[in-house]
């Protein structure tokens, strides 16, 4: 037997670490977020949690993995060669789309990923054998492929949707009109029975769901099953007594149900998830390990229909795997923010990524129409009542997206809903059902107000569709991926590999400092805020000397290549300044107490920010169509006069970027000077070129271009010095007595 089939092998132990690395950075959304989003306990706390969770789950996990060995095909009418490639498919193809899916901050099903690649490299590697045999045709595909599986998951996104979203919807609704925002006093009273029966849900997911198969068959587990009503009483009982008494030591018990319900997702999550990981390429060691002891590549591979459990060994180091990427990833808390900003309770300072759409803003104006309607039909009074228990109030001053009450909701529905399926038999997913339940938590709690509405609808839309993306994705990955290397054979399997490997390291590695310096843009105090300004200010500024300068230099040189990236780095610099813009008003309540002249002088140079990179991109962007559109050059006089303006420019910017890293703006009125100047020559400049126009000396799209880079050059220079203006006044007023808002 051929020694590629070792080097096969190999590869399929990286991919299978890989493979863990990118399902856990996605599949952690489901059982930190509640946490995460509540701040029910510190990060570390969390994680420590959900570890213990991770760890108990892949003790106790069966290690069954006949979903990879024989859920989708027929291993025995497979040779090993053809199982091995199958394998080889399906690994390379999950991985790639889990890391575009996290690279998107897009949360997504890893079993809905598995099945569907595993069905793409299948029906790709049938396609191979039918095509080798004259005596079959496409109807011969039946007898390779399960899809009754597949139909099952597809049925499972509907199902997610609807029941996940309503359910959450209404318990959310009922929960915070019996506690309302200001709930200490009544929970108090009353939440030692409701946190009772939220543990109970859980404890119910954790054993049903998360330990069924460690614990199938057990006499206990049979007598619970039979009088199930009577045992969820008494568990709802002795927790509600328990909690009642941990709560007369002020111990918040929010906290406990929390964090409790998130060790039950994690570990139900490593107990039946794990075989999306390592399913695939366990069974392909276990195919490697039967060909090798007969030597024959050219063997079925019957055998695979055998449910052998893995290695437990297997199984713990998975588990240690798992463990790292929860705390190491910096994916999973892209992932978990996209869900985050999805069901803030505040409506300022989203960053509206999704922008809007006409079906979002569909939805929204039915929903106010709906809404209008009802109100006529219910008494004033009760409306008035209702309206009070929404009145939102942070009474735990936390900073928390969102309310323990909330995050209680969002674990106790979730493990409710996935626990039923399970007994049922239903074919709901774990990631579905928990997001959906998170949007529908956020709908009944009013974060869904007019200002984010549509934004959030889009954003919903935008992951649930990718939910089917993911199936389709996966399928055609695979089925592409499957046939190169069954038809390419070595040359095909170097090129995926090295193309896997590539995307992994740049996706996870590579991109690192680029990551960083998000998070650190992130403020909290007032000095963060203050310091965070004047830093990006001052970057800002000499980006933009630098950019200005570069894309001047390259249209007179023609440089595509140099006016592409100035495109690109001029966006960048737009985009983070509008970004700052949208967050503007939550940034203005963590400048505390609200100092009138800052917070006057914060929004003036954020808004100044933002119009300068506004009018530097509005000049690498014609530049850059100009020069790949082929168009004629600038002429002799329009370059000279350019160069000019470019020289005055910089002469400007190199005493505003001075002043603003040392503080002293001493030569402000300096800068005033300079810049009437370069008016002027601006002035005189465009002059200059209507007077060419006029005696056609000048060409149509070089004149366009050549206006457009002096009246945008105008509005650039125009918004620098306002903004050095309000920088200097922002950064002497924060010294001043303050006028707090009132």
């Amino acid at each position: 037997m051929s020694e590629i089939y070792t080097v096969i092998v190999g590869i399929l132990g990286i991919l299978a670490i890989s493979g863990l690395f990118v399902g856990v950075t996605n599949d952690a959304v489901n059982f930190l977020n509640s946490a995460i989003g509540s701040k029910a306990a510190s990060m570390r706390v969390i994680l420590l949690v959900a570890t213990a969770g991770i760890l108990i789950g892949v003790i106790t996990s069966s290690g069954m993995m006949e979903v990879a060995r024989n859920g989708m095909f027929d291993p025995g009418l497979f040779t090993f060669h053809e199982v091995m490639m199958l394998y080889l498919g399906v690994m390379f193809a999950n991985i790639i789309l889990l890391d575009l899916y996290n690279s998107w901050g897009l949360p997504t099903s890893t079993t809905v990923s598995l099945i569907f690649c595993l069905l793409g490299s299948a029906i790709a590697v049938s396609i191979y054998k039918i095509a080798g045999d004259p005596a079959q045709g496409v109807s011969s595909l039946g007898q390779y492929i399960n899809t009754s599986r597949a139909m099952g998951i597809v049925s499972a996104i509907l199902l997610s949707v609807v029941i996940a979203f309503t359910c959450g919807t209404v318990v959310m609704y009922i929960s915070r009109v019996i506690f309302s925002f200001r709930y200490t006093a009544l929970f108090s009273r009353y939440g030692a029975i409701w946190c009772g029966a939220s543990l109970t849900a859980i404890i119910y997911f954790a054993v049903f769901k998360g330990l069924k198969t460690v614990l199938a068959g057990h006499d206990f587990i049979q007598t619970v099953d039979r009088h199930l009503a009577a045992a969820v009483l008494i568990c709802w009982t002795g927790c509600s007594i328990l909690l009642y008494v941990i709560q007369r030591f002020r111990i918040n018990i929010l906290r406990i149900t929390i964090l409790s319900g998130t060790f039950a997702l994690a570990l139900a999550f490593a107990g039946n998830d794990l075989v999306n990981f390592i399913g695939v390429p366990v069974a392909g060691f276990d195919a490697y390990s039967i060909a090798h002891r007969t030597g024959d590549a050219s063997m079925l591979m019957g055998a695979l229909n055998e449910n052998v459990p893995a290695n437990f060994l297997v199984l713990l180091a998975a588990g240690g795997v798992m463990i790292a990427t929860l705390w190491t990833s910096k994916k999973s808390m892209h992932v978990s923010a996209t869900e985050l900003s999805l069901s803030t309770q505040s409506d300022e300072g989203s960053e509206q990524q999704y922008g809007s759409s006409f079906f979002s803003r569909t939805i929204v104006r039915a929903a106010l129409n709906i809404n209008a309607g009802v109100e006529r039909v219910i008494p004033r009074r009760l409306r008035t009542a209702i309206a009070k228990r929404f009145e939102y109030e942070d009474i735990e001053h936390s900073g928390a997206p969102y309310d323990m009450i909330r995050a209680t909701v969002n674990l106790t529905t979730s493990a409710l809903l996935i626990a039923l399926a399970t007994s049922l038999k239903l074919p709901l997913s774990t990631t579905y059902v928990s997001f959906m339940v998170a949007m529908g938590s956020s709908l009944a709690d009013r974060a869904w107000g007019r200002e984010s509405a549509v934004y959030r609808i889009s954003g919903v839309m935008t992951v649930v569709a990718g939910w089917f993306v993911t199936a389709l994705g996966g399928f055609l990955i695979a089925f592409v991926v499957g046939l190169a290397l069954i038809y390419g054979g070595i040359p095909a399997f170097v090129l995926i590999t090295l193309l896997c490997g590539y995307m992994i390291v740049h996706s996870n590695f590579l991109k690192k400092n680029k990551e960083a310096a998000a998070t650190t843009r992130r403020a909290e105090t007032n000095e963060d805020i203050i310091a965070g300004l004047r830093d990006e200010v001052c970057s800002t500024m000499e980006n933009a000397t630098r950019i200005y300068d570069r894309t001047l230099i390259a249209v007179f040189k023609e440089n595509r290549k140099v006016l592409r990236d100035m495109v690109k780095e001029s966006n960048d610099l737009f985009y983070q300044s509008r970004e700052r813009k949208y967050t503007l008003l939550p940034t203005l309540r963590k400048l505390q107490g609200g100092d009138v002249n800052t917070a006057h002088y914060y929004v003036q140079v954020v808004d100044y920010l933002n119009e300068m990179t506004k009018a530097l991109m509005h000049i690498t962007r014609p530049a850059f169509e100009h020069i790949d559109n082929n168009h004629e050059g600038l002429s002799m006089e329009q370059t000279r006069d350019l160069m000019s303006i470019n020289d005055d420019v910089e002469t400007i910017y190199r005493r505003i970027n001075q002043m603003l890293r040392e503080g002293d703006f001493s030569e402000i009125e300096t800068v005033l000077t300079l810049r009437d100047q370069l008016f002027e020559s601006i002035a005189e400049a465009i002059k200059s070129e209507l007077t060419r126009i006029n005696e056609a000396r000048s060409n149509t799209k070089a004149s366009m271009l050549y206006l457009t880079i002096l009246n945008e050059t105008k509005n650039m220079v125009l918004q620098s010095r306002n903004l050095l203006k309000s920088q200097q006044y922002f950064l002497r007023h924060r010294n001043e007595p303050k006028n707090w808002i009132k």
